[in-house]
């Protein structure tokens, strides 16, 4: 390929800002059509957009000759449909995260991957974050000394639309896989993933307190990671707003490092003698530095170190997480 022609496959409101328009800002990429099935949205998001083409079918974006790569940005009970379709058509992949609906539904997009010698891969664009990438380093040169546990702390309060009934599809289980608790974790443990290595071992609680959904609404979680690390994880998503929180924390031998997943706080370095923070704006488009990865690994400029089992782990383990729950 000289030039990477994405088109996207549900253009929604993850799109408008995190994603889609990082699509034209890299060099040797363009996003050249968008799909979604309101063909009034589709419209209006290509013209704001300034994208040439349009489609209220997907079959007809993915058999577009001009595109050649997908972004499927539907919700994930539809991603590993549209992923192998694209597949099958020789088309790479980019897919949103979770990669899909649950393990089993991952493991047949990598197999056709697989089969079809096509590109996949998944959107957890944390790995290409500066901030995200400076706790690497960080764990990595041993200034804290031998990883000893990891934390996981993330409580959200309930939407006003939740509390007057008016559900989003990311609390249904048969279009999201399970509740926030697949939509928002699954990033914490794929970065977890990248940091430490795959998860070993679940043992987990996932329980629904408030019956606001059919959804689990609270999780407590310990994982088993290698090297006899051990990560554990408390997830409620019906606190009151002023119990609200979002960190995660590693702790060593020698000190930890403390950092947020989704508010782009300082990261810490407490070491026995400071403090040490280092601070990094979030990108105008979240994605993008993900995504060049995505694009220069398909130009054949650098060889992307996530690959879609590594994303399907994390599917997994969220399985595992919940299977209590939806026995």
């Amino acid at each position: 390929m000289e030039k990477i022609k994405w088109g996207i496959i549900g253009c929604g409101d993850v799109t408008e800002v995190k994603s889609g328009p990082a699509f034209s800002l890299i060099e040797g990429s363009e996003l050249v059509a968008v799909m979604r099935r309101d063909a009034g949205k589709a419209k209006d998001y290509a013209k704001r957009h300034k994208v040439l083409k349009w489609y209220s079918n997907a079959d007809d974006l993915i058999n577009d000759s001009e595109v050649n790569a997908i972004y499927v940005a539907t919700p994930p009970n539809v991603h590993a449909e549209m992923a192998i379709k694209a597949i099958k058509a020789r088309k790479p992949v980019y897919v949103e995260k979770p990669m899909a609906l649950n393990y089993k539904e991952c493991q047949e997009m990598i197999q056709a991957s697989d089969k079809y010698q096509t590109p996949l891969f998944v959107a957890y664009y944390r790995r290409a974050l500066p901030g995200f990438l400076k706790v690497k380093e960080l764990v990595d040169s041993g200034v804290i000394g031998k990883v000893k546990f990891a934390t996981i702390q993330l409580f959200k309060s309930l939407s006003n639309k939740e509390q007057e009934g008016d559900l989003p599809w990311r609390v249904d289980p048969k279009i999201a896989g399970g509740g926030h608790f697949f939509d928002l974790a699954s990033h914490q443990l794929d970065y977890f993933n990248f940091l430490l290595g795959a998860v070993e071992k679940v043992d987990a609680v996932a329980l629904n307190q408030t019956n606001t959904y059919k959804a689990e609404d609270i999780v407590s979680a310990t994982f088993t990671m290698p090297n006899n690390v051990i990560l554990s994880g408390k997830w409620c998503f019906t606190v009151p707003e002023f119990l609200e929180s979002d960190v995660m924390e590693i702790v060593g031998s020698k000190g930890a490092i403390k950092f947020s997943c989704f508010g782009f706080n300082p990261v810490e370095l407490i070491t026995a003698n400071e403090i040490e923070t280092f601070e990094y704006e979030k990108p105008m488009h979240v994605q993008q530095p993900f995504i060049k990865l995505v694009v220069d690994e398909l130009l054949g400029r650098k060889n992307l170190e996530m690959n879609a089992n590594s994303a399907a782990q994390t599917n997994w383990v969220m399985d595992e997480v919940v299977k209590g729950f939806y026995k």
